[in-house]
């Protein structure tokens, strides 16, 4: 399980700290300094680097030539640079992977929300996380390159809006639901305050397949 006070100084702030706990159990790792290598769908036995500078070293040999994932969330190493020379050390290190790799994910969660017509049911939820982690795993999801795309913006899942860190702790503490707004999609749980706010949808059943 993810540290806390990992998730509050480093996750995005578009997901819930139940959102992202639930990414990195279904689709990253609990070594920073993990890394997996696929070539034509098939797994390419890499040494487990011992430091950061060795984890370079073998970005630097396959990127370009192979789907490389590392870190906590399993990122893409090679999704926003057009030469091996950009990649460095902080792609495994766990505060700037995370914060990398659930900015990526809260894109790819946006973008599947959109398509599914932004529901408001919490019914909808485990379907659409499922979607999103395959989306994550693949780079695609219904025909879309989900890693190149622009950010559609919008909603996420159980956000409400992207919101700043700022505007999300002033909103946690407004938030109440009217009668009849029990299923209807809320602004996220301030993420300074994890367990100290009342989820309002129940995650129970995100990865549970």
């Amino acid at each position: 399980m993810l540290d806390v006070a990992l998730i509050e100084r480093c996750a995005d702030p578009s997901l819930t700290p139940a959102i992202v706990e639930q990414f990195v159990a279904a689709a990253g790792s609990a070594d920073p300094l993990a890394i997996t290598v696929k070539s034509g769908g098939r797994l390419v036995l890499v040494s487990r680097p011992q430091s950061p500078e060795a984890a370079l070293e073998i970005m630097r040999q396959h990127v370009g030539k192979a789907s490389v994932r590392v870190g906590l969330t399993q990122y893409p190493a090679g999704v926003g640079i057009t030469d091996i020379a950009e990649l460095d050390t902080a792609l495994v290190d766990p505060c700037e992977n995370l914060k990398r790799g659930t900015a990526l994910f809260g894109k790819i969660s946006r973008i599947v929300t959109k398509w599914y017509g932004s529901p408001t049911s919490k019914e909808v939820i485990p379907q659409m996380f499922e979607d999103a982690v395959y989306a994550w795993r693949t780079g695609e999801f219904e025909g879309t390159k989900v890693f190149q795309v622009e950010d559609p913006g919008g909603a996420t899942f159980v956000s409400g809006k992207p919101l700043s860190k700022r505007q999300t702790e002033e909103d946690s503490q407004e938030v109440d639901a009217k009668p009849g707004e029990e299923d209807s999609v809320q602004p996220p749980v301030a993420v300074t305050e994890v367990g100290a706010a009342e989820m309002r949808i129940d995650l129970s059943r995100i990865g549970g397949r």
